[in-house]
């Protein structure tokens, strides 16, 4: 993805002209959960200035230079409370989510990357992480083969049937969407959670995994973007707000 993260942090990249971060951001909101703690690494600033020049970049204004105030011409319902925490350029997952443990004043909080999205029920999420009362659910979602599958008849070296990058059925990975009790940070350590802390609590049957069998997509290459740029255009199947 160097094509567009040598000039901005991947939550910045823009889907439909808005970061990734704020469409993330739109589907917690939707289901209530509009308070936000934002690991910065990587550029961090620009993530800073984005937001605080946030109704700049949605669109008409007038600024007021001696009363340094901007009067919006559009109606936003954006209504994010977000604590910026620098985390550090180099810092993996686990120390990241270990340095924002001073702003986190519930007993469950919610975790995920700055890089993917779905149409995901947030709301039954929680209710799903409560029920089993691990330390952690991730949401498992069902990925795309990025390959076209053959179905081959052997004998004749004939291909019968062709599948261009079907569902991987039953083969779930982490979507990111990740629900925690606090006592993860008695857990965590400055390596990656998805190495170190995962596992362990997988092997302590301390984690939980909540289906989801919809939309989801992350964005990990140039050609991912595009992918999700033309979904927007098309389809929007993540929009679950109004």
């Amino acid at each position: 993805m160097k094509e567009e993260t040598e000039y901005r942090p991947k939550p910045l990249v823009e889907i439909g002209g808005r970061p990734i971060l704020w469409h993330i951001m739109k589907i917690y909101a939707h289901y209530g959960f509009n308070e936000f703690v934002v690991a910065l690494g990587y550029k961090g600033d620009m993530i800073k200035n984005y937001f605080l020049n946030f109704h700049a970049h949605a669109g008409d204004f007038t600024l007021h230079t001696n009363e340094n105030r901007i009067e919006a011409h559009h109606a936003r319902d954006d209504n994010f409370i977000i604590t910026f925490v620098d985390t550090g350029r180099e810092s993996m997952t686990g120390e990241r989510i270990r340095r924002i443990s001073p702003h986190i004043k519930d007993e469950n909080f919610m975790i995920t990357y700055g890089d993917g999205v779905a149409d995901i029920d947030i709301g039954a999420l929680v209710d799903f992480h409560r029920a089993h009362r691990t330390i952690g659910t991730i949401t498992g979602a069902i990925p795309h083969s990025k390959y076209g599958f053959l179905k081959v008849d052997a004998n004749r070296n004939l291909v019968t049937d062709f599948y261009e990058k079907p569902l991987l059925q039953d083969n779930y990975v982490n979507s990111g969407f990740m629900v925690f009790n606090r006592r993860i940070f008695d857990y965590l350590d400055d390596e990656m959670l998805e190495t170190n802390t995962l596992p362990r609590l997988a092997q302590e049957r301390a984690l939980s995994m909540y289906p989801h069998k919809g939309f989801w997509k992350g964005m990990d290459t140039y050609k991912e973007v595009e992918d999700l740029n033309r979904i927007w255009e098309a389809e929007k199947p993540w929009r679950v707000w109004n």
